[in-house]
């Protein structure tokens, strides 16, 4: 089979399928591995960022109140496949960073056809993507930064485009109305750049080392490398068809579902079940060894490490089944297909949640292991808090970075007692720099800023204190259930948690999550 018709097969399977789109939001944790504990990794220099476009007012998305239930009480409402239609075209409304994203259709799903030359760090190809307009388009805008278009295509129509700044607008041969299910193809090429975002001072995109490629994107710059609605509130599935130079191997996202080998170059399919936002989109290219096994309730875990440090990785990621199954016990079921990690053999001084792969640099690896467990709980923690139920705003961060830093205090709990938890979490609040501002309100310039990891992970203790071991569970598990797949605010999992724990906790909320004065340790009890 050829890789060409190996492409019309999956676009064809996907078009037979039909598509059901999500609504959903979220970022990149800067320096996870050290947000806790002292670590001593190397972040990576940053580069010159291109000039992003100034920042304009936009109005906010409003949450949806909650719908009572016969009983009196109130859930929050089912999350919805689509986006608000009244936002602007060229936005989605996010406060933050209004640049991100786009209103006007809802991104189904991606097929990214790319050949990559490692050597010259250059892609070419083609993205697909399937969307359902959500309102009449005479044209709409995707997020692209950088590379070089040469033909764009709406269903078999050529398209006229124009660019300026991460916007791309598409003005199909005729317009589109609301309902219309269509399909646009870009084909580029070029040298992906990474950007410094203003949100997180690390390279984030395309990243070439020594050997390999990791990509890494959060908050903004999955659109440095392909066309897409570069905001979590449109999440899609995706099919990955990547081909690279043999002996080379490439780790994307979902599962791997079958390789062609071209001769002198080897492409690698891989396809995601569930829907996933722009920025947890990842390709690693190296000389890879791939690990398998089968976790709890069969689920699929695959390793990808490079050779020369596979033996400490398979350490490092031993604790990962026993992981999932503790978390399945106080989160809810594991919301994806798969799970594993990839190394790069490289200093990151970071790691990200890329859904179901998280990446790691070798850093992690080699770490302490006391330190790279807690890294390792933290990013799987993450493929239920930030993943599945992502923000909706990305000034709510903290409902990624402090669950899953909570979730490092929950296994430390679960492994050590609570003892051990009461210690880490002392420890943390006597490291923390009361001056940073209030995690309900990062500040853009420095969204992933050390209070949205751990005085958000205090302010769940908190809440754990005041309610109870019983309905303090009962509030992570109803929470990664109702919004799985979607998005959420912070007044979503505030009323949420007063509804299951029936009392008001608006205090408590407002002191740990929005007030400057970090509140008593004695709210805490710990022992």
């Amino acid at each position: 089979m050829t890789k060409q018709s190996m492409r019309r097969i999956v676009l064809l399977a996907l078009a037979m399928l039909g598509f059901s789109g999500c609504a959903a939001v979220l970022p990149v944790n800067a320096p996870e591995a050290s947000q806790i504990a002292q670590s001593t990794v190397v972040q990576p220099s940053p580069t010159t960022s291109p000039t992003l476009p100034p920042m304009e007012e936009m109005a906010t998305v409003t949450p949806t109140a909650a719908a009572p239930t016969a009983a009196g009480t109130s859930v929050p409402p089912e999350i919805t496949a689509e986006p608000d239609n009244t936002v602007a075209q060229d936005s989605l409304g996010d406060d933050y960073y209004p640049e991100l994203g786009n209103g006007g259709y809802d991104a189904l799903h991606y097929t990214l056809d790319l050949d990559v030359d490692v050597a010259d760090n250059t892609i070419s190809g083609t993205l697909t993507m399937q969307a359902r307009a959500t309102s009449d388009l005479s044209d709409f805008n995707l997020d692209f930064l950088g590379l070089e278009i040469s033909e764009i295509q709406v269903g078999d129509q050529a398209a006229t485009f124009a660019r300026a700044g991460r916007e791309l607008t598409i003005t199909p041969s005729r317009p589109l109305a609301n309902g219309d299910e269509f399909e646009v193809a870009v084909t580029y090429a070029g040298q992906p750049r990474p950007i410094v975002p203003e949100a997180v001072p690390l390279r984030m995109g395309w990243n070439r080392y020594p050997g390999g490629v990791y990509v890494v994107s959060e908050p903004e710059a999955a659109a440095t490398w392909y066309p897409v609605n570069d905001h979590p509130l449109d999440k899609a599935t995706y099919t990955f068809l990547i081909t690279v130079p043999e002996p080379l191997v490439v780790a994307t996202n979902g599962q791997l579902q079958d390789t062609l080998d071209n001769g002198t170059t080897t492409t690698y399919h891989w396809e995601t079940r569930d829907p996933m936002a722009s920025y947890l989109a990842t390709v690693n290219i190296a000389e890879f060894v791939a690990d398998t096994a089968t976790g709890p309730e069969g689920l699929p875990l695959r390793n990808y490490i490079p050779a020369t440090l596979a033996d400490q990785g398979r350490q490092t990621f031993a604790p990962t089944g026993d992981m999932i199954a503790y978390f399945n016990t106080v989160f809810g079921p594991y919301p994806f297909e798969a799970y594993g990690a990839v190394v790069a053999d490289a200093d990151l001084g970071f790691a990200l949640e890329t859904q179901t792969l998280s990446v790691f640099g070798r850093d992690v690896v080699l770490a302490p292991p006391e330190l790279a467990e807690t890294v390792v709980a933290h990013e799987l923690a993450h493929q239920w808090f930030g993943n599945s139920v992502s923000v909706e705003e990305w000034r709510d961060i903290w409902l990624a970075e402090g669950f899953a830093t909570y979730a490092e205090w929950l296994w430390q709990e679960h492994t050590g007692g609570q003892a051990a938890r009461d210690a880490v979490i002392r420890s943390a609040y006597a490291q923390f720099d009361p001056q940073l501002p209030p995690p309900g309100t990062p500040p853009p310039d420095n969204l992933f800023n050390q209070s949205v990891y751990v005085r958000g992970g205090l302010t769940l203790h908190a809440l754990r204190v005041r309610v109870g071991d019983d309905d303090f569970f009962d509030i992570l598990r109803a929470y990664s259930q109702r919004f799985r797949y979607g998005n959420a605010t912070t007044s979503d999992f505030v009323a949420l948690a007063e509804q299951v724990a029936a009392q008001d906790l608006q205090r408590l909320f407002n002191d740990w999550l929005f007030e400057q004065p970090l509140p008593p340790l004695s709210e805490l009890d710990l022992r």
